[in-house]
C-alpha cells in the first residue's frame, strides 16, 4: 500500500516568523562553524540558519520531516525572516554531520542565565539546588545498510539512543542532556553523570544510579545526593534515629545511619550514609518484556540513601518526590523533540536536534513566564501555524496558574 503523501508546506502555513527574526542574533556566534573545511567558499547553509530551521520544525507541526523542512526553505517569507536561501536535502543531511553540537551549549547557558526560578517549595528553602537525573531511550531507524547489519548480528533493526538528562527542578527545565548509544562502559548512565558533576547541588536519582563509587564522586564534588536504592540492599546499623511526628505523618518508618558494602568494604562509601525508609502503596512491578510479568510484588517501602545527615527525614522524602518532575518532562520533551521522526540518524544530528529542543523549552519558559507543558506547547504550535491568534495564545497563558516564586 502506497504511503499517504504529505501535504505541501505553503506560505499561509508558516506564521509568526517575526519571532525567528528576533532569535537570529542568539545564533550569530555559530556562523563560522565548519567553514574552515569549505575551501571553495561556496557554503550556502550555515549553522545559525540550520538551527533556526530546526526550531521552525519543532514549533510548526505542518513542517513534519526533513523533506517538508526543505520545502519550507523555498518560501519567500521563511527566507526573509530566517536569513537563508533555498536549501537542498543534501545540504540539510550534510549539516547534521559537519556542525558541532557542543557549540549549542553556549546558547543554552546564556538562555538559562536569563531564566529565574519559577517554583520553590518553602520546605526546601535550605536545600541546595535540586537536580533530578535520569535517562530516556529513543529508537532511531539507522541507515538501511546499518540496520541490515544490526538485524543480522543482533536480530534488531533499530539503534537505541539514550538521553542522559540533568533536570533543574525549580525551573522545570533540563540544564544538560548528553546523547549516547544505549549500553555500558562509557555510555553507562552512572559514568555519564560522573563526568558532569557540579558543586553545591542535590542530585535526586532512582535505583539505576545506585553505585557507591558514584556516591563518593558526588561527595568529592562537594554536593549531596538522595538516591532510591534496591530493596535487597545489605547494611549494618551504626545509629538508629528517632522518628519525629512530622516524619511519621509523611510515612517515614525508619531512619538509620549505616555501613554499606559489607562484603567489600574497600568498594563502599567513604562517607557517612543514611537510609530513610518510607511506607508507600505497594504495587506490582511491571515489565515490558514479552513473556515476563515482572519480578513480583513490591513491599511498598522506599529505601532512600543520602549523605544529608542533618536534614529532617520527611524532607528527604520530599526531595525524592521531586524526581517525578523529570518523568513528566520526558513525556513532554519527546513530543517536542519530534521523536516519531528524528531529522538525522547520526549521533551529531540527534544531539543538535536535542539541544535545539532544549533551547525551544527555554524560549517557551522565557516567553510565557511558566514551565513548558504539552498543552502550552500545542498552543504555541497553533499560533506558529496560524490556527491561533496572538490574543488567543495570551488568553491561554492567562488561564494558567501562576508559577512565580
Amino acid at each position: 500500500m502506497a504511503r499517504e503523501r504529505r501535504p505541501d508546506v505553503r506560505e499561509q502555513d508558516v506564521k509568526a516568523l517575526k519571532y525567528f527574526e528576533k532569535l537570529a542574533p542568539l545564533f550569530e556566534r555559530l556562523r563560522g562553524d565548519a567553514c574552515a573545511r569549505d575551501k571553495a567558499g561556496n557554503r550556502e547553509l550555515f549553522y545559525d540558519q540550520y538551527c533556526l530551521l530546526i526550531l521552525l520544525y519543532l514549533f510548526n507541526p505542518i513542517v513534519s520531516s526533513l523533506r517538508s523542512l526543505q520545502q519550507a526553505s523555498e518560501l519567500a517569507n521563511v527566507q526573509k525572516r530566517l536569513g537563508c536561501g533555498r536549501v537542498s536535502l543534501g545540504s540539510l543531511a550534510e549539516a547534521a554531520s559537519v556542525f558541532d553540537p557542543q557549540r549549542l551549549k553556549e546558547v543554552i547557558a546564556e538562555l538559562s542565565g536569563e531564566l529565574a526560578p519559577l517554583v520553590r517549595d518553602g520546605r526546601l528553602q535550605d536545600v541546595p539546588q535540586l537536580v533530578a537525573v535520569d535517562g530516556t531511550l529513543l529508537a532511531a531507524l539507522p541507515k538501511m545498510m546499518e540496520a541490515a547489519l544490526l538485524k543480522q548480528e543482533t536480530g534488531k533493526g533499530k539503534v537505541k539512543w539514550r538521553l542522559h538528562t540533568q533536570f533543574e527542578v525549580e525551573r522545570g527545565l533540563p540544564t544538560r542532556i548528553d546523547v549516547t548509544r544505549n549500553g555500558g562502559g562509557q555510555n553507562d548512565e552512572r559514568a555519564v553523570m560522573a563526568k558532569s558533576l557540579r558543586s553545591d547541588v542535590t542530585y535526586v536519582t532512582d535505583r539505576g544510579y545506585h553505585k557507591y563509587e558514584l556516591f563518593n564522586q558526588i561527595v568529592k564534588a562537594e554536593s549531596s545526593y538522595v538516591c532510591r536504592v534496591r530493596d535487597n540492599i545489605a547494611f549494618e546499623v551504626i545509629e538508629e534515629r528517632p522518628i519525629s511526628d512530622a516524619a511519621r505523618a509523611a510515612g517515614v518508618i525508619r531512619d538509620v545511619v549505616v555501613r554499606l558494602a559489607l562484603e567489600h568494604p574497600d568498594r563502599g562509601p567513604d562517607h557517612s550514609v543514611r537510609l530513610v525508609f518510607i511506607q508507600t502503596t505497594p504495587h506490582e512491578k511491571a515489565s515490558n518484556r514479552k513473556g515476563n510479568t515482572g519480578s513480583g510484588p513490591s513491599d511498598g517501602v522506599l529505601r532512600l540513601a543520602t549523605n544529608m545527615l542533618d536534614v529532617p527525614a520527611e524532607i528527604i522524602g520530599l526531595i525524592y518526590q521531586q524526581r517525578w518532575s523529570i518523568e513528566i518532562f520526558f513525556r513532554f520533551f519527546k513530543n517536542l523533540l519530534g521523536c516519531r521522526h528524528l531529522l538525522s540518524r547520526s549521533q551529531h544530528g540527534i544531539e543538535i536536534q536535542t539541544y535545539c529542543a532544549i533551547i525551544a523549552c527555554l524560549l517557551m519558559a522565557l516567553w510565557t513566564g511558566r514551565k513548558p507543558t504539552l498543552r502550552t506547547y500545542e498552543m504555541v504550535c497553533y499560533y506558529f501555524c496560524g490556527l491561533a491568534s496572538e490574543d488567543e495564545l495570551v488568553a491561554h497563558l492567562n488561564r494558567l496558574p501562576s508559577q512565580k516564586t
